[in-house]
């Protein structure tokens, strides 16, 4: 279910924020069309949700009871996500150096708050916890004052060593840093507490999991071995294998790398190329013609035009037109934009268009990991996941081409909300 939640005025100064209380309207929703007699016999809940955004509230008034069968949202912000765009290059600059292997970027949650502290010191002081979107439910479900966060969430924010479990404390303080909002941290799989109230007829005294990142546990629920990789191209795309038990990241970040690696469960690690462009610059080419149309006097549903677009793309099984789709830049690039090359009177149909752009989203993120990197990695086989690859047959032509020295398959089950009920389950 849609949220609807995205913020419209926020894109003139580069923010990206969402409406926290119609998030939780939202969810509120999903709970109430599960059945009920099936909700009543719920025996532990799990969360999982987008990583690197954060969310400010007051304990303990950040939710309101009322209705006594669910909670709505109080006294918190809008939630700042992962798309956030003001904390750019020069301000990352001015950051102190993170002992972690993860390079600093913008939307990570410490960033923002280290931006907020410059830009709005007063809107921070307003709030006496932070948290991302998942650890807010959690911390409300449970009756928490103080929210806890597993080191996958952790990771996402910045400033959090995985090999101690820490986070980068004294950095932190000597820099000014409001250390009351971190979160307390519990390991991965862990519980956070128990429901506090009757939620949607689950009973009071459920134990609850601490939140887990959204890309882990999508991972979790796709990968079978250790010798398989998961794709996943939803909003952005990450491709994705688990390192030998062992395993420890470098001590410091590899900014020029366009692999990071992520920690899992069990204190392991995934190794991740993470695309910031995914299904994400398919909607915008389908949003900038949308917009033309509609200058030029012509409408079209959004679907049809998606219906559209693989069809010709279909029918053009390759294209020399060369399209480098990175109009948000990479993390490890971030001033490599998008480029359309080699254009010329054959190549410029939309046929030839929606093919290259497709070709193009797969080459970046296979550049990234490429194939031969996964076979000496002892990957032999690609698990397929995430909504913009499940339905363009496009994108799976170029996955299957791009990947054709390995076995690919499509995950059916490659659900986060699986994934993360699927962990629990396992611990239980």
């Amino acid at each position: 279910m849609q949220t609807s939640s995205d913020i419209e005025d926020c894109s003139r100064i580069k923010a990206y924020e969402q409406d926290t209380g119609r998030i939780i309207d939202t969810l509120n929703q999903c709970m109430e069309q599960l059945p009920a007699n099936k909700l009543k016999h719920v025996s532990h809940i799990g969360l999982s949700g987008q990583m690197h955004g954060v969310l400010f509230w007051k304990a303990p008034s950040g939710c309101d009871w009322s209705s006594r069968k669910f909670f709505i949202s109080k006294d918190t912000s809008q939630l700042i996500t992962w798309q956030d765009g003001r904390s750019n290059n020069n301000f990352l600059s001015t950051l102190p150096k993170p002992n972690s292997h993860i390079a600093l970027a913008t939307g990570f949650g410490c960033v923002t708050i280290f931006w907020f502290l410059k830009h709005r010191p007063n809107f921070l002081e307003e709030f006496t916890t932070a948290g991302t979107i998942q650890d807010y439910v959690v911390s409300m479900l449970c009756g928490l004052e103080k929210c806890v966060m597993t080191p996958q969430n952790a990771t996402s924010w910045g400033y959090f060593n995985t090999s101690k479990n820490q986070w980068n404390q004294e950095i932190l303080e000597g820099a000014g840093f409001p250390i009351h909002l971190l979160p307390q941290c519990i390991p991965s799989g862990a519980f956070a507490g128990h429901t506090c109230r009757d939620w949607h007829g689950i009973p009071p005294g459920t134990p609850v999991g601490a939140a887990l990142g959204d890309f882990q546990c999508s991972v979790y629920s796709s990968m079978r071995t250790h010798s398989d990789a998961v794709l996943n191209i939803s909003t952005s795309a990450q491709l994705t294998h688990a390192m030998p038990v062992g395993f420890t990241p470098p001590v410091s970040p590899q900014s020029d790398s366009p692999v990071t690696y992520f920690p899992y469960f069990e204190s392991t690690y995934l190794a991740v190329a993470a695309s910031l462009n995914g299904g994400n610059v398919l909607a915008t080419f389908v949003d900038m013609l949308m917009k033309w149309m509609s200058e030029l006097g012509a409408e079209l549903p959004m679907s049809s035009i998606y219906e559209k677009l693989i069809g010709c793309a279909e029918t053009q099984s390759t294209s020399d037109l060369n399209v480098l789709p990175t109009i948000l830049g990479e993390r490890h690039r971030p001033l490599c934009m998008g480029q359309v090359t080699n254009i010329c009177l054959s190549n410029i149909s939309l046929g030839h268009v929606t093919r290259a752009l497709c070709h193009g989203i797969i080459s970046n993120l296979s550049s990234m990991m490429p194939a031969a990197y996964l076979k000496q990695a002892g990957v032999t086989r690609v698990v397929g996941s995430g909504t913009a690859l499940e339905r363009n047959q496009v994108l799976k032509q170029e996955v299957e081409r791009a990947f054709a020295q390995m076995s690919v398959v499509y995950g059916q089950n490659a659900d986060s909300a699986v994934g993360v009920a699927m962990v629990l389950c396992d611990r239980i």
